[in-house]
Parts: structure tokens; C-alpha cells; sequence
């Protein structure tokens, strides 16, 4: 009998950034009216693009995408697995459920040899997610943003700091449920300090 070898390849054998706090971020879940869960959504595809807003080749990248570049901070637009948040007046981050390579291909191929950039970040974040009645509750023991509703909401996304880590906070619906997006290197620091940021949700509420 001849043994068969698979060669897995890379994807395959890749391994997440916060892989090693599955099973603590699960345990940390907290049910009922207060309740809160925290989870890894890796290796979303993330594509950084940089082109002069309103020009012929930003509306070229917009239908390689399906959806307009938002044009003010903290605006997002989305179409089908895509979204583009606005990073700056000529900065996009395109958040999206694609393959990286083929994505990065076709917005290149749309960039053509205009000014601008396309460059393939996914490897550079990974993107947790808070979600429950006190998600908003956990995010405010260390974020400076006012993340009432009055002020932010589902389709917003900004540049913040939540705990002592940098990240693209992005609030995905009124649940309300958001995603955090921290320079991978810094993931463990901000998945331990939001798993401790839930403990006092398990408790009764102090009056």
C-alpha cells in the first residue's frame, strides 16, 4: 500500500492570530439582558486603496467593487461581500469576504497606471467581534468615542483606541454588535483586556 501525501499549502496551514483564546473568549460569553460574547472573525480579506477621490479611476475601482468610496470620516458603503470604509480623504480600507488575491488583482487591473495604490493589508489585522445588549457598555470602560446612538451607529467606522490598542472600531448593527480590527501583533492585548472587561456583566447590575 502506498501512503498518499497532501500537500495542505499555505492557507491551510495558517494559524490566527488570537487561535490560542477560542476557548477563553467562549467561556468569557455572557448570557441574558446583560449579556456580551466575544469571538475571531480571521482571515477577512482587507485591501488598502488609495486613489484621487472623483477622478476616472476612483469610479473605475467603484464598479470593480459595486459601491461607491464613502467621502467622509467614519463613513462606510457596502455592496454584496464589500465594504469600504473611509480612512482618510485618499484612503480606503476594503473590508470583504473574497479571495485577497483575486480582489487585489481586479482592483489593480482597474487602478491601471493611474496614480494611486492597491496593496493587499488582510495579514496585517484580525478582526474580533463584541456583540450583546452590553457590547456598547464593555467598549466605553476604554474607548473616548461616544458610541450612543445619537452619535454612532450601524455603517459607522473610525480610527479609535479601545483599551491601550489601536483599532478600526466598526459597528455592524443596532444588537448592537461591532468589530474590532487591531494590528494583529496586538490582538492578544485586546482580546485579554475585552475578556476582563466582561467579567462584570455576569454579575447582578449595581443600582
Amino acid at each position: 500500500m502506498v501512503e498518499q501525501t497532501i500537500d495542505a499549502g499555505p492557507v491551510a496551514l495558517r494559524s490566527s492570530p488570537l487561535a490560542h483564546l477560542e476557548d477563553r473568549m467562549r467561556a468569557a460569553a455572557v448570557t441574558g439582558a446583560r449579556g456580551v460574547t466575544l469571538m475571531e472573525r480571521p482571515f477577512l480579506t482587507m485591501v488598502n486603496v488609495r486613489v484621487d477621490p472623483g477622478s476616472e479611476t476612483a469610479v473605475r475601482i467603484e464598479k470593480t467593487l459595486g459601491t461607491r468610496l464613502p467621502g467622509e470620516c467614519g463613513h462606510t458603503t457596502a455592496s454584496g461581500p464589500h465594504t469600504a470604509v473611509w480612512l482618510g480623504p485618499d484612503e480606503w480600507l476594503v473590508i470583504s469576504r473574497t479571495d485577497g488575491a483575486a480582489l487585489t488583482a481586479e482592483l489593480r487591473e482597474a487602478l491601471g497606471a493611474d496614480p494611486g495604490s492597491i496593496v493587499d493589508v488582510s495579514a496585517n489585522r484580525t478582526t474580533l467581534e463584541l456583540r450583546g445588549p452590553s457590547a456598547r457598555q464593555v467598549l466605553e470602560k476604554g474607548c473616548p468615542l461616544d458610541l450612543h446612538p445619537r452619535a454612532f451607529g450601524p455603517g459607522r467606522a473610525v480610527s479609535t483606541t479601545v483599551g491601550p490598542v489601536a483599532v478600526l472600531l466598526r459597528q455592524l448593527d443596532d444588537a448592537p454588535a461591532y468589530q474590532l480590527l487591531p494590528r494583529s501583533s496586538f490582538a492578544d492585548h485586546l482580546a485579554r483586556w475585552l475578556i476582563d472587561a466582561m467579567s462584570e456583566f455576569r454579575g447582578p447590575e449595581v443600582p
